[in-house]
């Protein structure tokens, strides 16, 4: 006699041919680099463990003196001729409107500019541009546009945009300007059962962890009489000491933080591991980790005791061949990043969870092929690194950084961060100065390295007007 199977079994059997089989395991593939330093250049995984390994708290409580308008950026460069240019951001800040605003008592825009440490400021010579609209006209003819420039703390947030169940930027935003949305929009919220806020546009999203300290974005509403000053107390009692509204002006309907920019400037600090240093020995280190190692060879090398996190999209092997120095010198950085200034380039392999590439062209029939993907072209205006000291206000002790300035058009996802940790990869291997450049035309984007961390990272500003040399820290 034959038993026949239980329900259960049956069920089970049924789920066994209906389910599909598990994926086969991800074969993660190093990139095969052809040059001379293809046995000195790091692998992912050793990449990530060398910059994150450094001391980001340090750098993370400077960002944070600088957004509440206790220090300036300017104070890394301030003592090499014996001055102190330490100006408060908030000083500045508070009488500059880049674009479409006015400082206090007059009726020119100004501009400021950083020139060897010392932030000055300039007349435009240029007519304001705010527009108000007139009494007869209605619809969005009829609205009125805010612009906004916010200083925040990366660290203290989730990033800039708006997602469920995290603590955002947009998210803090939206919400402090709820109370200004005019009737019309407040009631068809309501209907939809959603929360009564504001919709805040912005010049370019920030990542968790990454500071502002002059993000530029702007909201519209049909009501006349909001204010200005209201608009900046709203924000500015949302999360006191991590988020500060610097000034909110009424600017013309056609302006568009984002498409409206000319160009982005962002800063990224990188604190070395040394031992606290005085004044007398700051300038006379330039490399990172100049040990002499047992065997004679200058730098560190990677061991087997190196072992950290694995790397998402990147090697799970730990492969290495022998022992790859990561001392490197700041000059040499600077170098690779000066070759990309004045190009117009395609960063796709710098950039990072972003679609395919529109210069990427796919055939649709034989006689017809088109692009697909995002834009991937940027100019570069400003490319440089140099050394600098961050000095604790807590101890007294000052870190070795060193200091990455970019200006471009515009960036892709994680792109600053990408070009840091490779042009640091780069360095500490050795490569040609045109490294970067060779890297454009690379395969996969397993070519370069890993981002580098956000707590390094700051938006400094967003530029509405040509963009001029003078308007960077680093010469």
């Amino acid at each position: 006699m034959i038993k026949q199977p239980t329900a259960a079994a049956g069920l089970r059997l049924r789920n066994m041919i209906e389910s599909p089989a598990p994926p086969p395991p991800r074969d993660y593939v190093h990139y095969q680099h052809t040059d001379a330093c293809s046995l000195s250049r790091w692998t992912a995984k050793e990449s990530y463990q060398f910059m994150n390994a450094r001391p980001w708290q340090k750098v993370n409580d400077f960002y944070l003196d600088v957004v509440n308008g206790r220090r300036s950026l300017s104070e890394l460069f301030a003592k090499e001729d014996g001055k102190d240019y330490r100006f408060s951001f908030s000083e500045i800040a508070a009488r500059i409107w880049k674009w479409e605003g006015k400082p206090y008592g007059s009726k020119f825009p100004l501009k400021y500019a950083v020139h060897y440490g010392a932030e000055v400021v300039e007349d435009c010579g240029k007519p304001e541009l705010v527009s108000v609209p007139a009494p007869d006209r209605t619809g969005r003819w009829a609205r009125v546009t805010f612009r906004i420039l916010l200083s925040y703390h990366g660290n203290s947030f989730d990033g800039w945009q708006k997602q469920p169940g995290l603590n955002t930027v947009q998210g803090l935003i939206e919400r402090s300007l709820g109370k200004f949305v005019d009737e019309k929009k407040a009631q068809l919220l309501k209907e939809k059962k959603s929360p009564i806020e504001g919709c805040a546009l912005v010049a370019g999203r920030t990542d968790k962890g990454v500071t502002a300290l002059e993000q530029v974005c702007s909201f519209y509403t049909w009501r006349k009489d909001v204010k200005a000053m209201d608009i900046e107390d709203a924000i500015n009692g949302a999360a006191p000491g991590k988020i500060r509204a610097i000034s909110v002006s009424q600017v013309s309907r056609e302006f568009h933080p984002n498409f409206s920019a000319k160009w982005r400037h962002y800063f990224y600090i990188f604190p070395f591991n040394d031992e606290n240093v005085d004044e007398a020995s700051q300038c006379k280190k330039n490399v990172l980790d100049s040990d002499v190692s047992g065997d004679g060879q200058c730098g560190e090398h990677f061991g087997e005791e190196n072992s950290g996190d694995e790397i998402d999209d990147y090697d799970h092997t730990g492969q290495r061949t022998g022992n790859k120095p990561i001392s490197f010198e700041v000059s040499h950085v600077n170098q690779l990043l000066q070759q990309l200034e004045g190009k117009l380039l395609s960063f796709r392999m710098f950039a990072r969870d972003t679609k395919a590439s529109r210069n990427i062209a796919s055939v649709v029939s034989a006689d017809k092929t088109e692009t697909c993907g995002p834009p991937t072209e940027c100019f570069v205006f400003h490319a440089r690194a140099a050394e600098a000291y961050l000095l604790s206000t807590k101890d007294g002790t000052s870190t070795r950084t060193m200091c990455v300035e970019l200006v471009a058009n515009r960036f892709l996802r994680k792109m600053v961060r990408v070009l840091v940790a490779t042009a640091i990869r780069e360095a500490a291997a050795g490569a040609d100065e045109d490294a970067l450049l060779k890297l454009m035309d690379a395969t996969c984007r397993r070519a370069t390295a890993p981002p580098a961390p956000p707590d390094g990272l700051c938006l400094v500003d967003v530029g509405y007007t040509e963009f001029e040399k003078k308007y960077c820290l680093i010469p």
